[in-house]
């Protein structure tokens, strides 16, 4: 696998940082998601990324957003753990570069069968906030050679990002329903309260 030039590397941290402030600057997840996957896509030069969230509880991993269909027809698709490419990324916490798809028996081909999307080469990382794992992001289809080593540390960095900014949200979603929680118990205890007060 091929390293690219010095001053391309630093031309794409640079854009890695406009992108890590970008993330920082929003907290509504779906809005999040496309810009991690469309930020991907950019970064390593690649057809296509999307994310994948996993689900400690079912131990499965869906589709949460891609750049190269409609969020609609994506979204909710599931990855099994075990006998898929983002399983084993999830299992062993390393990133994978995937040169030819449909030769590897790991390539969960079913995606494929829904979407009618053709994935030649893949490169995937996993995403681990706090030691938790968050999901996979992919990047697929390189339009020029194969993904190199570099596309790989520029994944993982993002990667890393993302997965923060995801919890994040997640955590900004989970305060959010809870202040509207006890909005919706403050009438009707007030109420309570109230008829409380004139009866005693």
């Amino acid at each position: 696998m091929i390293n690219q030039p010095a001053h391309f590397m630093l031309s794409q941290y640079q854009r890695l940082i406009e992108i890590s402030r970008d993330l920082a600057s929003t907290l509504d997840l779906d809005v999040l998601l496309q810009r991690i996957v469309d930020a991907a896509a950019d970064l390593c030069d690649g057809e296509a990324a999307s994310i994948l969230l996993y689900d400690e509880n079912r131990n499965q991993l869906f589709f949460q957003a891609s750049t190269n269909l409609d969020t609609p027809l994506m979204r909710g698709l599931i990855v099994p753990v075990d006998n898929s490419i983002s399983g084993r990324i999830i299992q062993n916490r390393e990133p994978i570069i995937v040169e030819d798809a449909q030769k590897d028996p790991r390539f969960f081909g079913n995606i494929q069968k829904e979407t009618s999307f053709h994935t030649a080469s893949l490169l995937g990382v996993p995403m681990i906030a706090k030691e938790k794992i968050i999901g996979v992001l992919e990047v697929l289809n390189k339009r020029d050679g194969p993904f190199t080593l570099d596309d790989q540390e520029i994944l993982m960095t993002l990667g890393a990002q993302a997965a923060v900014a995801i919890e994040n949200a997640r955590l900004f979603q989970q305060s959010d329903l809870i202040a509207e929680l006890v909005h919706e118990l403050r009438t009707p205890l007030a109420s309570l309260n109230a008829a409380t007060h004139m009866l005693l």
